[in-house]
């Protein structure tokens, strides 16, 4: 094993994720920690914590993206930077996100204990509130502002169910950190690398330890809005009724048939229903439910989510359908560099390995829209994620981020 991977501390890092399991966690094992609130900023508060011992620097940008800097020879040269997200799904998973920039800070520290020098400075990043649905609208909402400032007032201006604006949630939370340098938006980055524990069962099926890859799958989201009219439920004939709930059930199954797929490719989800005035005695005056459309081809992505509006309206009987598209984003490929390093990497190292798509998003999406941008899978049990039983080895995650060190050395010094 060469100088760098050989000082990535397995056990160190298995000890930083049992410790950012404490915050927020669930009597399941699982983690409730979403964007922004107090255990959000408790988990960002010790990651600052070990880096204030290391005297690396570390500074935030306005969607409270957190970067923490080991020194590079060259002080002018744009970093090469790592990492995931610290906010997890309600009763989520110990490794979803986390593992990504505890990986990218467990690099600093290895590099640090063997006091190897790298031309590029090296960087573990938090980007801010990556899972969407979980409390706001739209998930990577600092990778999104990052890469493109433009979106930034947009984003900020999102709100929660609580009506709380991101902007305001983020200045909550800057009142529980200590004081940290600022970051302008879009400032230049030299090649971006995010490991993540795949999230589906394909590497452990197949017994490889990596997984190089290839691209992100396109996705769209929609939210349906099938709109009735409330009233008693003892007094109300069937013939005068606008049953929300009713109408919603053909309109839910006639989406389903349009996204089968016999060949299994197509991932469609309804992952959110709300009913109103959701009272046992009143006749539901409006059901909304969210749809989450993933496919590797844009096509595909464009020929049935096009379908959705007129397949909902269609399918109701009663009541008024709206349709409002809320996310759509492009199928991205991973290809170059660091796609490349992290390959000849993992052959250097001797793990076994395949290319693989993700269907799930990743901050990397929007990332590689500004520099060289590529991912690490490592294996998780059964596949399962966004679920308090998700799991990973801690040899697992040890290889994976000897495959990360390597390859922010390797490009750190081209």
């Amino acid at each position: 094993m060469t100088t760098v991977a050989a000082r990535v501390d397995e056990k160190r890092l298995w000890t930083r994720h049992v410790d950012m399991a404490k915050i927020g966690a669930t009597p399941a094992g699982g983690v409730n920690r979403f964007a922004f609130t107090p255990e959000d900023t408790e988990a960002r508060k010790l990651l600052l914590t070990w880096a204030e011992k290391r005297d690396f620097k570390s500074e935030i940008d306005d969607l409270g993206n957190i970067f923490i800097r080991r020194a590079g020879t060259d002080k002018n040269a744009p970093p090469v930077v790592s990492g995931s997200h610290s906010d997890t799904q309600p009763k989520g998973g110990r490794f979803d996100g986390i593992y990504g920039v505890l990986a990218a800070f467990e690099v600093l520290e290895a590099l640090e204990d063997g006091g190897i020098k790298t031309k590029r400075p090296l960087e573990a990043v938090i980007w801010s509130a990556e899972e969407g649905g979980s409390r706001f609208p739209m998930g990577c909402l600092g990778s999104q502002a990052y890469a493109d400032p433009k979106k930034a007032v947009t984003l900020l201006d999102g709100k929660d169910n609580a009506g709380m604006t991101v902007k305001a949630a983020i200045a909550e939370m800057m009142k529980g950190l200590p004081k940290l340098g600022h970051r302008p938006l879009n400032t230049p980055l030299a090649y971006c690398i995010e490991a993540h524990i795949e999230q589906g069962p394909i590497l452990e099926e197949t017994k490889n330890t990596i997984g190089v890859v290839t691209a992100i799958h396109g996705q769209r989201w929609f939210k349906v809005e099938v709109i009735g009219e409330a009233g008693h439920a003892g007094n109300t004939p069937e013939r005068l009724r606008k049953d929300a709930v009713t109408d919603a059930i053909p309109v839910m199954a006639a989406l389903r048939k349009l996204f089968h797929d016999p060949d299994d490719v197509v991932r469609f989800t309804m992952g959110r229903v709300d009913v109103e005035p959701n009272a046992t005695a009143v006749i539901p005056a409006k059901v909304t439910f969210t749809i989450d459309f993933r496919h590797p081809d844009e096509a595909t992505i464009t020929r049935l989510g096009d379908q959705v509006e007129a397949v909902a309206k269609g399918a109701a009987s009663k009541c008024e359908v709206k349709v409002t598209q809320l996310r759509r984003a492009k199928t991205t490929p991973f290809t170059g560099a660091v796609p490349e390093t992290i390959l000849a990497v993992t052959k250097k190292l001797g793990y076994p390995h395949m290319h693989i798509p993700s269907g799930a998003g990743h901050d990397a999406r929007y990332i590689a829209d500004i520099c060289p941008t590529g991912m690490i899978f490592i294996p998780c049990w059964k596949g399962i994620s966004h679920n308090e039983t998700e799991d990973a080895t801690a040899g697992d995650l040890a290889a994976g981020t000897r495959v990360l060190a390597e390859t922010m050395v390797e490009l750190a010094n081209r």
